[in-house]
């Protein structure tokens, strides 16, 4: 199957066939009966299958229309497999969880070309996701993981912190690919927090300070966020005006943006 379908660089398709690494994926993951999974980027179904064997059901998510055929054929007979053809970006994950009638566990191998927007684009429906494991770059893996201090750290690493939990689980080499992709891969879980660890009054506030202070990250808090806030509103926040904004913590970034919005 893999021969009759060439992977498109403009989907960023890198398709996974180690068997190995499917089966730790499969462990990680722990697909259970009628559970409501769904699949972001089934490709060639090398995951798909084997989720659908143990859910009975499964909804996929995929934009390349020459290989639903594909999957249709592969999944025959093994389950109820539901192909939305659709781009993830701009996908309705909360319609789904309430057409299945609650949150959704969501699976993938993310395209490196979109997977950081994707990412965000799954924040603003977090409510209808009960948890998620996905392959990325591992150089994204590392910025979704990272904390204050860190090189890595950055604005994924603050949005991903109040609202979900990031556990990476394992490295994946390019050769568990095919085409090889250039960089090494990592499987990461996602869980979205019930009750987000620090408390943020706006949330388009919020986002809005983080975005324009890691758009100059090489400035001080002072200078990256003049057009928001005086020095004095900065201290009044709980935040030195001169540290650099990787030295700023998620919940510091929430007094910041608290302080933006009372001001407004």
């Amino acid at each position: 199957m893999s021969v009759a379908h060439r992977p498109r660089k403009r989907y960023g398709q890198h398709f996974l066939h180690d068997p190995r690494v499917i089966g730790r994926i499969l462990d990680a993951v722990r697909p259970l009966p009628d559970q409501r999974l769904a699949e972001i980027g089934p490709g060639l179904g090398a995951l798909t299958l084997p989720l659908l064997q143990r859910c009975g059901a499964l909804d996929v998510i995929e934009l390349d229309r020459d290989v639903v055929p594909m999957l249709s054929q592969l999944c025959e007979g093994y389950g109820t497999l539901r192909v939305h053809r659709a781009d993830a970006l701009a996908f309705d994950f909360g319609s789904l969880a309430r057409a299945r009638g609650g949150p959704l566990r969501l699976v993938g191998n993310l395209p490196y070309n979109v997977s950081t927007p994707l990412l965000f684009h799954l924040l603003d429906q977090a409510e209808a996701i009960l948890d998620m494991h996905f392959m990325l770059q591992r150089e994204v893996v590392d910025r979704m993981a990272a904390g204050p201090g860190s090189g890595t750290y950055g604005r994924l690493s603050v949005m991903l912190a109040w609202r979900c939990r990031v556990e990476r689980l394992f490295r994946i080499g390019p050769g568990a690919f095919r085409p090889a992709p250039r960089v090494d891969s990592a499987f990461v879980r996602l869980r979205p927090l019930r009750e987000p660890p620090f408390a943020v009054a706006d949330p388009a506030t919020f986002r809005a300070i983080v975005a324009q202070a890691f758009s100059q990250r090489r400035k001080t808090v002072r200078n990256a966020l003049r057009r928001y806030l005086d020095e004095s509103e900065i201290r009044a926040a709980g935040v030195d005006p001169g540290l650099r904004p990787e030295q700023v913590s998620p919940a510091q970034f929430a007094a910041l943006a608290d302080r933006v919005a009372d001001a407004g």
